[in-house]
């Protein structure tokens, strides 16, 4: 099967050069991780983060626990020059949680509280801070779902520089029918929900979401799951609430995904076979390439992918190098597929946990932060 999907995989590569031309790269001779660390304020492992792509804070949750048995859990802002905590915004020594959501629209933090009643969440809201460097929370955002679906850590889109995000909602009611919308979460408006009735494809693990805001369109990356199995993209039109779904390319589940909605183009990692994939949302077409030295081997796959709209470049996290004797690399791909820059030197800390690792990027400057190298540790990097 892998000889055939190799064919078409060439052939299908051979049609990437219809795809939109990337712009001139120039790769940076002191590029790769930075000087820059950020620690948590109380030494707790962090839950979420991100960075705001047009300004100079960055923003996180943190999580301690207490010899008491209770959960020091805490919001903080920090400075992206400097690494230094600006703000503890909110903080809390019960049995809650905060995990941060991301930095979407026009500088707004999004963040996620669950209020814990003994050992269940009894409860979720969504505080945000508009504006981000306002250091305060504002307002919150309301969902609408009800007490059995979940937006669990990754299920809002990444998208910084316009109005909307999408979002994916987990059906923790033993149906499987998750939902997904559009929502401007600083008016906090909202489109359709959409029930996702693919239980299998889409439903048994919550799939990474990304938001083409020309289109209005969701993708998400699902699929059956098991090794060798090829993954299924879902496509959600947020104007209509249609759903459909297409076969992709690559084995197993998709780790990552982001897309280029300038150009229509989206880019995923899968996990059975360090591969990452390109497609063209209009044609519902894509080929694969391999992260170099991998040898199509599990270990070397790719995780979290993000996408630079100012210089039309993808990266992709790969929490286990191969192209280095230890620790963590970054790879840099333009959007026709092509490796631009390899960057080694990193140690990703939370690579598989609940809250993922995560690349957090400001492409004005083409820098960055990543988890690691520990768990309450954030490191700066350049591209």
């Amino acid at each position: 099967m892998r000889n055939t999907l190799n064919r078409f995989v060439a052939v299908l590569f051979l049609a990437a050069s219809a795809f939109p031309q990337s712009r001139d790269f120039k790769p940076s001779p002191s590029a790769g991780p930075g000087a820059v660390l950020v620690h948590t304020k109380f030494g707790g492992q962090i839950f979420g983060f991100d960075i705001d792509q047009t300004g100079t804070e960055g923003l996180l949750s943190e999580a301690k626990n207490l010899s008491s048995g209770k959960v020091l859990a805490a919001v903080e802002t920090f400075d992206q020059t400097t690494g230094q905590i600006l703000k503890v915004v909110s903080k809390t020594e019960t049995g809650d949680n905060f995990i941060t959501a991301g930095i979407v629209g026009n500088s707004v933090g999004l963040v996620q509280l669950e209020i814990v009643q003994g050992i269940f969440v009894a409860k979720r809201t969504f505080p945000t801070l508009n504006p981000l460097d306002g250091n305060e929370f504002t307002a919150a955002w309301t969902p609408p779902i009800g007490s059995q679906h979940l937006i669990m850590p990754g299920g809002v889109s990444e998208s910084q520089g316009v109005p909307n995000v999408a979002v994916f909602a987990y059906d923790n009611s033993g149906n499987f029918i998750p939902y997904v919308f559009s929502s401007d979460v600083a008016a906090n408006t909202f489109g359709p929900v959409v029930s996702i009735t693919d239980s299998t494809d889409f439903g048994s693990v919550p799939p990474p979401i990304a938001y083409d805001s020309v289109t209005n369109q969701a993708i998400l990356g699902g699929g059956p799951g098991c090794f060798l199995c090829f993954p299924v993209i879902g496509v959600v039109n947020l104007t209509t609430a249609q759903f459909s779904t297409f076969t992709g390319v690559g084995f197993g589940f998709i780790n990552g995904i982001a897309v280029d909605s300038e150009d229509g183009i989206f880019c995923t990692t899968t996990e059975d076979d360090a591969g990452v994939e390109f497609y063209d949302l209009a044609t519902q077409t894509g080929f694969k390439v391999i992260l170099p030295g991998s040898d199509e081997n599990q270990i070397f796959s790719g995780a979290d992918v993000q996408f630079d709209s100012l210089h039309k470049l993808f990266l992709i996290a790969q929490p286990t190098s191969s192209t280095a004797s230890s620790g963590s690399a970054i790879y840099v791909y333009n959007t026709q597929g092509k490796l631009q820059e390899t960057l080694n030197g990193f140690s990703f800390s939370n690579s598989f946990n609940v809250v993922s690792m995560h690349i957090g990027l400001n492409p004005g400057n083409r820098s960055g932060f990543v988890n690691g190298p520990d768990v309450g540790v954030l490191q700066s990097f350049t591209y």
